[in-house]
């Protein structure tokens, strides 16, 4: 058996939002023994992996920052991903945890030693890395979901996702394909029309779109929150109030939802003028059931004489372009999957093994799931950043990731202080996946399509109630929820 864990030492997982965030509450706690592993070269996640033209923030600027860290600097109220790329590098750096970060390192492997009541984690190296506490925070959106098209090996062109965009890629006198119509095609489209000699796009669902309330943000502005810092709170504090009239229509609430619909119905009819194509960019699911999409130019784009929306099942790619079911091969030089990551699949393709040699994919074979998205019995001294069912479908995930981190930092005090790991109990983490997945089978998801779903029917990503519930919820760590493992009664058990 180990010696005491005066300070256990906590290995993070990811130097995106969510590891930059646990990272930080660690250190301004006091709780200072913790080193960050990140497989790139520099911190950022998912705005380091994404850089394709157009892309941007999809909420606000003033809420998607950390509040303890706000920021005067922003350009626009949606700034493009290099200034949140750049706010998030500047934020670890001023917070002492860039320099906790060892580059270049991906784990494969991580296994639970009950005798040492240590983590043994395997690198893509083969080294092996020590911790009393593992804190994976790879997120929901690290891996790229690409679909498997017929042929797609027999194409002369060039096809890239949106998560690996290569900037050297030519855009201009190109025909480009855009396979998906979610967060990233609505910001690619509009970027490339009128550059590319013509855009296909190819939809499954059509999404619901709300106008995208913009602005620059001036000199005089920056220089106010510059020298007045206080400032900050008060536009934050009216989008928080705007994603709380978003998040009761996407949580069932019939006002807020009949109203929302409605203004998305006004921006399709004013921006959509023939018919055909307005039926075809109305969306036949709930609201709610894919990320509702500010943007005020989408629509206007796909009218566009040099667009074309393609509503027919893709069948195969052909060398020249993508064959659909109605028999017309759409000519393309470049095919862009715009679709998305696969949410799904947690931490893969690490393999984390836990007590009694169980593996984090057999206790999930039927779906992910966490006790408050963080903690998995079984798994001691386990604790997810974006674990499953963390998700937002209409406020700002950092929101999600303060509250995680709090509640981090929380377990690793307790861990300190009762000098044993901790493992959340079974019957506390099946009654909370009970809730959500009852709660979630009652909203508004009951009526979405596969892609929100596992093979066996549950819905892993999404939270199913408002971003402050979760928050309280995560406000204190109840020390009824977990027990404390050591190595006697692990071999008793």
């Amino acid at each position: 058996m180990s010696g005491p864990l005066t300070k256990p030492r906590v290995v993070i997982i990811g130097a995106g939002f969510g590891g930059i965030a646990a990272a930080a509450e660690l250190l301004k706690q006091g709780l200072d023994n913790l080193v960050l592993l990140e497989k790139a070269d520099q911190v950022g996640g998912v705005w380091r992996d994404n850089s394709y033209p157009g892309c941007a923030c999809d909420v606000p600027a003033p809420l998607y920052s950390y509040s303890f860290a706000l920021n005067p600097r922003w350009s626009r109220r949606f700034p493009p991903y290099d200034e949140i790329l750049a706010y998030a590098r500047r934020t670890a750096d001023r917070f002492g945890v860039t320099e906790r970060v060892r580059f270049g390192i991906e784990v494969t492997d991580a296994v639970w030693d009950a005798e040492a009541e240590r983590w043994r984690l395997t690198t893509s190296a083969g080294e092996e890395i020590v911790a009393d506490i593992l804190v994976p925070a790879v997120g929901q959106l690290s891996r790229p979901s690409t679909p498997s098209l017929l042929g797609v090996e027999r194409f002369a062109g060039r096809a890239v996702h949106t998560a690996r965009w290569d900037p050297s890629i030519p855009i201009d006198g190109k025909r480009i394909a855009v396979v998906g119509t979610g967060a990233s095609a609505i910001q690619l489209v509009p970027a490339v029309a009128g550059r590319a000699e013509h855009v296909t796009v190819f939809q499954r669902s059509a999404p619901w779109t709300l106008p995208k309330p913009d602005r620059r943000y001036g000199a005089g502005r920056r220089f106010a929150y510059r020298k007045m810092p206080w400032l900050l709170r008060l536009p934050r504090a009216a989008t928080w109030a705007m994603t709380i009239v978003t998040g009761l229509a996407v949580t069932g609430n019939r006002p807020a939802g009949a109203f929302l619909r409605g203004v998305s119905g006004l921006q399709r009819r004013w921006q959509v003028r023939d018919p055909a194509l307005r039926a075809r960019v109305t969306p036949d699911e709930p609201m709610g059931c894919k990320r509702v999409l500010f943007t005020s130019s989408w629509l206007p784009t796909l009218a566009r004489p040099d667009v074309t929306l393609v509503t027919e099942k893709i069948v195969e790619v052909v060398p020249d372009g993508i064959r659909t079911a109605d028999g017309t091969v759409h000519a393309c030089d470049l095919l862009v999957y715009a679709t998305g990551f696969a949410a799904t699949e947690f931490l893969a393709p690490m393999r984390i093994t836990g007590r009694d040699g169980r593996t984090l994919d057999e206790e999930w074979r039927d779906g992910a799931y966490a006790y408050l998205g963080v903690a998995v019995p079984d798994f001691p001294n386990l604790f997810l950043i974006y674990g499953p069912n963390t998700n937002t479908g209409n406020t700002s995930v950092l929101y999600f990731h303060e509250a995680q981190a709090r509640y981090l930092a929380g377990l690793v005090r307790r861990v300190t202080e009762g000098q044993t790991p901790l493992e959340v109990r079974r019957e506390r983490a099946t009654a909370y996946d009970g809730e959500m997945q009852s709660r979630l089978a009652g909203s508004v998801w009951t009526g979405c399509q596969s892609w929100y779903r596992t093979a066996t029917g549950r819905i892993v990503t999404n939270w199913p109630g408002m971003a402050g519930e979760y928050r309280r919820r995560t406000s204190h760590v109840d020390d009824g929820d977990y027990t404390a493992i050591t190595a006697r009664n692990e071999t008793a058990g």
